[in-house]
């Protein structure tokens, strides 16, 4: 469940319960970003055991290691272990199932080094995942991540420059770099590497290697040679999700974040400038502790302002521990409403900016194959549908000829 740093543990979890001969047993990998995060992971939880009846039920991720007791206590849960521990093989040698044993999750602070785990492909997926960076040493008042995954530590460059070898070697031609805030990689490295170093190393190191994604970003700490990389290769793809969160100042303070409206507007602007076929995608929240209507209404425009084409809203959902938990509440029906709004605002800016696709060719990663159909998503992460068919994990080119719902659909061309 939740972001794709649990889908890539997630396959390494999968890979040591094979390698234990683990059976019967349901694995729940689950996210702790909002409270409903939390809600659908007991639904799993129930769901897995009610649909696997005698099967164990081990519970694991954020979710459990920020609430470990609550998970331990439901009568369908045999155990409970951490992050930290969800990604060692000894974990799955033996599933310990006394009182005593239920929970096994240690103190995230502790952990001090991001280990790579080498892995040669991802099931039934045509783009890799490579964690180069864990935890985050940021406290958003609004955040619980940093207490189920730490603090920040960086995968040393020469082992995510191997895994990325290794996953080209078997075809893959699209790897996302992937971690809780990978604009801090390397800081905990020595001679303090940034991820554009990162990235350039790897692209250059492993030229066979034909697209390169980040996933989501913190505008603030991205680096010039980042900048710079973004300009000059084009296997850098040009779609950008930003962790914006907020449009207004007032609110990005109470929220503990590191930048302006101002700041995110010009980020913009700039790799723009450098990239003109830079599209971008953000979170923001709606409906935050204190926010009024004037407040609200500067996170509208932003959307406008910055060109997002994705968005994704999250409404205010008070996450018990966080400083925004103990800030004067708005009433629910206020959050709903906004988010609402939101939404339509995200959708209005996204038809805009995709009815400059209609006739163009863009570049494309096929993923499914369906009835004479190809599946997959644009250079820019659009998801398209195009007439003909291109084996999945292939690179291939389309001709826009309609859209709907943000989704494109067009025919195969050379």
């Amino acid at each position: 469940m939740g972001c794709r740093l649990n889908i890539y543990e997630s396959e390494i979890m999968k890979r040591h319960a094979e390698a234990a001969n683990v059976g019967r047993t349901v694995i729940v990998n689950t996210c702790a970003v909002t409270n409903e995060a939390e809600r659908q992971a007991r639904q799993a939880v129930r769901r897995a055991a009610r649909d696997n009846p005698g099967a164990r039920i081990i519970v694991t991720g954020c979710a459990a290691q920020v609430n470990a007791g609550a998970f331990a206590a439901m009568p369908e849960v045999d155990q409970v272990i951490g992050n930290e521990e969800k990604m060692d093989p000894k974990s799955y040698l033996d599933f310990g199932v006394s009182q005593s044993e239920k929970v096994r999750v240690n103190d995230i602070m502790a952990v001090r080094e991001s280990a790579l785990h080498m892995i040669d492909s991802f099931e039934a997926r045509t783009r890799a995942f490579v964690q180069v960076q864990n935890g985050c040493d940021h406290r958003c008042t609004f955040c619980i991540i940093p207490y189920g995954r730490g603090n920040s530590r960086s995968v040393p460059m020469g082992a995510v420059v191997e895994q990325v070898r290794r996953l080209v070697e078997n075809g893959y031609a699209e790897i996302v770099i992937t971690g809780v805030d990978i604009t801090s990689y390397g800081h905990d490295l020595p001679g303090t590497p940034t991820l554009g170093q990162l990235c350039r190393r790897l692209l250059n190191a492993v030229p066979e290697l034909k697209r390169l994604r980040l996933s989501s970003i913190d505008s603030v700490e991205v680096d010039r040679d980042l900048m710079r990389l973004i300009a000059e290769d084009e296997r850098m793809l040009p779609h950008m999700h930003l962790s914006l969160q907020a449009g207004d100042n007032m609110i990005l303070k109470r929220m503990k974040r590191r930048h302006s409206r101002e700041q995110a507007i010009a980020f913009c602007r700039e790799i723009r400038q450098a990239r003109p076929d830079m599209v971008f995608g953000a979170d923001i929240i709606a409906g935050f502790p204190t926010e009024t209507e004037e407040m609200f209404e500067n996170s509208l425009r932003l959307v406008e302002e910055c060109g997002l084409m994705f968005l994704h809203v999250f409404p205010f959902s008070a996450r018990q521990g966080t400083p925004a938990a103990r800030m004067p509440q708005l009433n629910g029906k206020v959050i709903k409403e906004r988010a609402a709004r939101l939404r339509a605002q995200g959708v209005a800016v996204r038809d805009r900016l995709q009815a400059a696709y209609d006739g163009v060719v863009v570049p494309f990663l096929a993923e499914t194959v369906e009835e004479g159909r190809t599946i997959g998503h644009s250079d820019h992460f659009v998801p398209v549908t195009i007439d003909g068919t291109l084996e999945a994990g292939t690179v291939g080119r389309m001709r826009v000829t309609g859209r709907q719902d943000g989704r494109l659909s067009g025919v195969l061309c050379g």
